[in-house]
């Protein structure tokens, strides 16, 4: 058959001498004394040494241990694993974290007094002291506060920042940390009100105003011209508030965007111009609960605002005035509010 021969090759395959040895080039330390090929080795972190597991000869010393030194620095009970210290505050930088206390128990030697007097050659300066008292300040106020730890860094950079720039020479520690975390939580969009923060730092209003007019002008803070802010003195406007009003007041969703759209439109009408934020939101929240129909009392809001009963049943009676101006037409006509809903006998 005609398949069945091979084809002739033309150009004979040339043979490629395979190599059957080699030098071994892995290094392996063999026990002198077992001679053993495949040794069984052990290393002792304890002592760091090398050791055969046969016959306990030891091979080798001064080992490096490359494990991770977990230790536990818990003092009576748990697991507190760490390798290291606490992580880096880069707020710190330049500051002395750590103290170191000299006992007065020397036995009569005397060697206590002249090692106080070194450690205080080397300890912090007062104005390191005082600048790490006013960071556990800062974030022992913010913890009574709720405030994230967000707001707390920032209050503790404001700080550092006016305390190097000498901008509140001779104003007490508590004002400046307050306006300090009064800013803070402006720039972080949860702001709280003076008399929230007076209440929180026992800072009388016309010295934390103070603080606050001063890093106000020296951070270019300023909110400028804007309608929003104009009406507020504080730097807070009433919107800003509704959020976590409606969120104690347990009310819907849809009530806190309709309420700010009534009080963008009454601040445009020039309706309860001069009234504080906390009055404005207070009386909104009154009015559009009520046109929406869920009602809530001026007693829980009052309880919520921090203000009297009095003040936003003032504010509900400038609103209720001009209700057909507040309310849009597409809110009737959705069915959403109704202005028969709205309680005459508080506007009296």
């Amino acid at each position: 058959m005609a398949y069945s021969q091979p084809f002739e090759r033309k150009h004979p395959v040339e043979k490629v001498q395979v190599q059957t040895f080699g030098p071994d080039l892995a290094v392996r330390l063999i026990c002198p004394d077992c001679r053993d090929p495949n040794p069984n080795i052990v290393e002792e972190f304890s002592s760091g040494d090398l050791v055969c597991g046969t016959c306990g000869l030891v091979l080798g010393d001064r080992v490096v241990d490359t494990r991770s030194e977990w230790r536990t620095f818990a003092n009576d009970e748990g697991d507190d694993p760490s390798r290291v210290g606490a992580a880096i505050d880069p707020l710190m930088e330049g500051v002395e974290q750590l103290d170191t206390t000299i006992s007065f128990k020397d036995g009569g030697s005397g060697l206590a007094r002249e090692l106080q007097r070194a450690a205080s050659r080397g300890s912090a300066s007062r104005s390191e002291r005082n600048l790490l008292q006013a960071f556990r300040d800062i974030s022992s106020w913010c913890d009574q506060f709720s405030l994230p730890k967000t707001i707390s860094d920032i209050a503790k950079q404001l700080y550092k920042r006016s305390d190097e720039e000498k901008l509140l020479r001779g104003k007490p520690l508590e004002a400046v940390i307050a306006a300090c975390i009064f800013i803070a939580c402006r720039k972080a969009h949860v702001p709280r009100t003076f008399r929230e923060i007076c209440n929180l730092t026992h800072v009388s209003k016309k010295v934390l105003g103070q603080c606050y007019k001063q890093l106000e002008q020296a951070f270019n803070l300023a909110p400028g011209t804007s309608d929003r802010h104009a009406s507020a003195a504080s730097g807070t406007g009433p919107e800003d508030l509704l959020v976590r009003y409606c969120n104690h007041l347990d009310l819907p969703p849809n009530v806190q965007p309709i309420c700010s759209d009534i009080i963008v439109k009454a601040r445009d009408l020039g309706i309860a111009l001069g009234r504080s934020p906390i009055s404005v939101a207070g009386g909104a929240i009154y009015f559009t609960c009520h046109l929406l129909g869920k009602p809530k009392s001026m007693k829980d809001i009052s309880a919520v605002a921090g203000v009297s009963e009095a003040t936003i049943k003032l504010v509900y009676r400038l609103y209720y005035a001009d209700k057909e101006k507040l309310v849009k037409e597409e809110w009737v006509k959705e069915g959403k509010a109704k202005l028969e809903r709205l309680p005459v006998e508080s506007s009296k």
